[in-house]
């Protein structure tokens, strides 16, 4: 298989079939070949007449990151794990959300210098206000890491009143105080009145499908339940919240809304929600009738197929 290495030296990348030029997006991470990104990104710039493309790549580090930027002329960027906090260092500037939050997701070339920024909270935020409004409510806020901070910042910003549960209390309470909310052990769920149960761990993502952050007596108190995890789509947890008469809300929503944020950064113009929507969710679903296998072959750093 051509190597984007490869490509880039015979001048091919970055040009259509007719030879026109083409416009450069990526995600960086590793791994990356799970990664939906270059399928619902693309799947937007055809809708919106835009000669771009966006490419998955595996790299180990920032530095790397912003050689490959830099070398194959890539405009704009989304990074994942384990980048989102590391690569801060490397880069000109980031904004104050991204400093508050602790990460940047998304990467953008301008004039030479490279800037960071995130989207993940308003992906969250958006998500979340497709069925209610977020001001003045409670939220039980399940996780400490980075997925957590993105949420308490977003919930934060819109006028709610998140409270953070961790099993690690190290943490959990370190988030509570940057932010300036309560921390109660995971143990107290029960005890705690609020509209909208929100998980940020992994608990429950395939292939270990069949575990839950929480047990299922509990869910019946929230009016919401809202698992960051979309693949599968269905998670356990969102499952049982259903069959307690919750509503629920799947993870898939704020990888979409996040995503277009990005393409609003880079592109200046509005991208098909819905379509992108579609497409995500289509291929997760055939994902999971194929066993869940389905990965894309991402070009690492050394310009060779993974």
């Amino acid at each position: 298989m051509t190597s984007c290495g490869s490509l880039l030296a015979e001048g091919r990348l970055g040009r259509t079939s007719k030879g026109e030029k083409q416009r450069l997006f990526a995600l960086f991470g590793n791994p990356v070949g799970h990664s939906l990104s270059p399928l619902i990104h693309n799947a937007a710039y055809e809708a919106m007449n835009l000669s771009a493309h966006y490419l998955a790549l595996a790299v180990p580090d920032g530095e790397t990151t912003l050689h490959r930027m830099r070398e194959m002329g890539i405009e704009g960027a989304s990074v994942t794990i384990p980048l989102k906090t590391a690569i801060m260092a490397c880069l000109d500037e980031i904004d104050d959300h991204s400093r508050a939050i602790g990460a940047v997701n998304t990467l953008w070339a301008k004039e030479g210098r490279v800037l960071g920024t995130n989207t993940d909270w308003v992906g969250f935020t958006r998500s979340l206000k497709d069925h209610f409004d977020l001001r003045g409510k409670t939220f039980a806020i399940l996780g400490s890491g980075g997925a957590a901070r993105a949420a308490v910042f977003g919930i934060r910003r819109e006028g709610g009143h998140p409270i953070v549960f961790s099993r690690n209390p190290e943490t959990g309470i370190a988030l509570a105080r940057d932010f300036h909310c309560p921390y109660r052990p995971l143990s107290d769920l029960e005890k705690v009145e609020a509209q909208c149960l929100v998980n940020t761990t992994p608990v429950g993502m395939s292939p270990n499908a069949a575990g839950i952050p929480v047990p299922p007596r509990t869910l019946s108190r929230f009016a919401w339940v809202m698992d960051m995890v979309y693949n599968p789509l269905q998670t356990r947890l969102l499952r049982e919240a259903e069959a307690a008469g919750c509503g629920v809300i799947t993870g898939l929503p704020m990888l979409v809304h996040q995503g277009a944020e990005q393409i609003r950064s880079w592109t200046g113009k509005e991208p098909p929600v819905g379509l992108m929507h579609r497409v995500a969710e289509e291929e997760l679903l055939r994902r999971s009738a194929c066993g869940g296998d389905s990965r894309i072959a991402p070009t690492n750093d050394l310009g060779k197929r993974n």
